[in-house]
């Protein structure tokens, strides 16, 4: 939908004078208006996580210095979100001369036909208003991005018509001269063919093009942003030299530098639909970063950001998927004392659980908990961009055992390591399992949970094992209000959330070798001594 400028904007050229406005190109706009920002303190990269110390301060020099920049980085490390965020520096509307491909500005007008058009009108001219957001192109490369793609050909209609061939009317404009007084980006750059490459240069430098042979004196006033993988980028061959001359600054991006950042990624970026624990999003956070570092897995392609992000997806659709199908394969509420009855025990295992879960909450609790998009924050409600879809649906840390096979995909493994890919990565998720239960729980006086499986006693979770069903197995374990404190669910969990802490405590006593484990025909996992 394109933006509709305010009315009180001039709307004549002689307005537009009278009002003080004075040209700028579009790299002065950029520094001014960063500027600002810096000095009010406002937000200049509203959504970019992990590069205030080290990309964001170069990224801002080389505006302040008015120079075309390159970002070097692997995938999935923000690179395109970065330069797209660029155009919130530019004004919010600028005034164009209406018609013109090329964006004119009033003041300052390139083409021929437009510099008649104003030495005509005088203070008449009508002008039009352009939003910042049309201010931004972008190009893909490929190789088979053409000539005529970038910088513009010959158009046969208009030779048709009547025009000469060195007439500039002819020019049927490519992406670059219709983002003039904009923004343009170029990803993945070393992907362009050489002599597109060599098209490129006058656009960095001389700020002019050529098209088919003749040359067109336009004064080009753009930003150019390209990105590229580093090892491509530095490869002899697979970019000329005169055009990486051309570039004023080279920025390096990377993935998030510690744990805290990898988690205020995927808070931001997940859509999840429904609860995900904070210790299984830590889990899920400390996993990208062990395959990321893996020696299985190539350095040279890298592990996205969207690897996790992706993770936490997937783990809180299991949770939906499981509250989906055992509300499918229990009774309606109410429909039985036995149910009431179950509820009831559930509830009872954890402190306050009761009223979280609504089971006394009164007339109409039931009603309400089983409308969708309805109740209370969670814990991670913060996380989602809206309610949950199930009040019922909290993932566990047995519901990421999915991801090693669904998002193997997402990672390049060393030739070595084919055939071999989900046993790789179902130990990291184990490895990072066991260091989120030592970070989070350290310390704890966990023998109630060892307690629970003395004497050939077992407890059994699964993919399909309701929050009801475990806590039940469990009844009142001594310390399960500290874990739950230390997990930060809170003094009244819900059964979910509970049943989420109990699973959790009872994989991180297992890999630390105090529980045993295996995993029954039916696909239920069933936690018990060790022989």
């Amino acid at each position: 939908m394109t933006p509709v400028p305010p009315a009180d904007l001039p709307g004549t050229l002689g307005a537009l004078r009278a009002a003080g406005h004075r040209y700028r190109s579009v790299k002065q706009e950029l520094r001014d208006n960063l500027l600002a920002q810096m000095r009010s303190g406002a937000p200049r990269f509203p959504g970019i996580v992990g590069y205030d110390d080290t990309v964001l301060p170069e990224v801002e020099r080389a505006l302040l210095a008015g120079h075309d920049m390159v970002l070097l980085g692997e995938r999935g490390q923000g690179k395109t979100r970065l330069i797209r965020s660029l155009v919130s520096l530019l004004d919010e509307w600028t005034p164009v001369i209406p018609g013109s491909v090329l964006n004119e500005h009033p003041l300052h007008p390139v083409t021929p036909a437009s510099r008649t058009l104003v030495a005509e009108s005088g203070d008449d001219l009508p002008i039009g208003w352009l939003h910042r957001s049309m201010r931004y192109g972008e190009k893909l490369a490929t190789p088979d991005t053409s000539v005529g793609d970038l910088i513009g050909d010959v158009d046969p209609i208009r030779l048709a018509q009547g025009r000469t061939l060195g007439d500039p009317e002819t020019i049927h404009f490519g992406l670059v001269p219709r983002t003039n007084r904009g923004i343009f980006a170029v990803n993945e750059l070393p992907d362009l063919a050489e002599r597109i490459q060599v098209a490129m240069l006058n656009v960095l430098e001389e700020r002019d093009i050529q098209v088919r042979g003749y040359q067109l004196r336009l004064p080009l006033d753009l930003l150019l942003v390209a990105s590229a993988n580093p090892e491509d980028y530095t490869n002899r061959g697979r970019i000329i030299t005169p055009l990486k001359d051309r570039f004023g600054a080279e920025v390096r991006t990377h993935y998030p530098t510690d744990l805290e950042r990898e988690l205020e990624l995927i808070r931001q970026e997940a859509d999840l639909v429904a609860e995900v624990p904070e210790h299984v999003l830590e889990v899920l956070a400390r996993f990208a970063r062990a395959v990321r570092e893996s020696p299985s897995v190539d350095p040279r392609s890298g592990v996205s950001a969207r690897f996790a992000v992706a993770a936490a997806e997937t783990v809180a659709a299991a949770a939906l998927r499981r509250a989906g199908l055992l509300a499918a394969a229990s009774p309606a509420p109410g429909a039985s004392a036995a149910s009431a009855v179950t509820g009831a025990s559930a509830a009872s295992a954890v402190p306050g659980a009761a009223a979280a879960s609504g089971a006394s909450a009164g007339p109409g609790a039931s009603a309400a908990r089983g409308e969708v998009l309805a109740g209370d924050p969670s814990s991670t409600a913060d996380v989602n961009r809206g309610p949950f879809l199930s009040l019922d649906a909290v993932a566990r840390v047995g519901d990421a055992v999915s991801v090693t096979s669904t998002l193997r995909g997402k990672v390049e493994f060393e030739s070595g390591e084919e055939g071999r890919e989900i046993e790789i990565l179902g130990h990291l998720l184990r490895t990072a399992t066991a260091d989120t239960f030592r970070a989070r729980l350290a310390g704890l006086d966990l023998s109630g949970f060892t307690t629970l499986v003395e004497e050939g006693e077992t407890v059994e979770t699964g993919e399909l094992v309701s929050a009801a069903e475990l806590l039940r197995q469990v009844g009142t374990v001594p310390g399960l209000a500290k874990v739950l404190d230390r997990l930060g669910v809170g003094d009244a969990p819900s059964p979910g959330q509970a049943a989420a802490a109990v699973e959790f405590v009872l994989e991180g006593l297992h890999l630390s070798r105090r529980l045993g484990k295996d995993v029954t025909d039916s696909g239920r996992t069933r936690y018990g001594g060790r022989d």
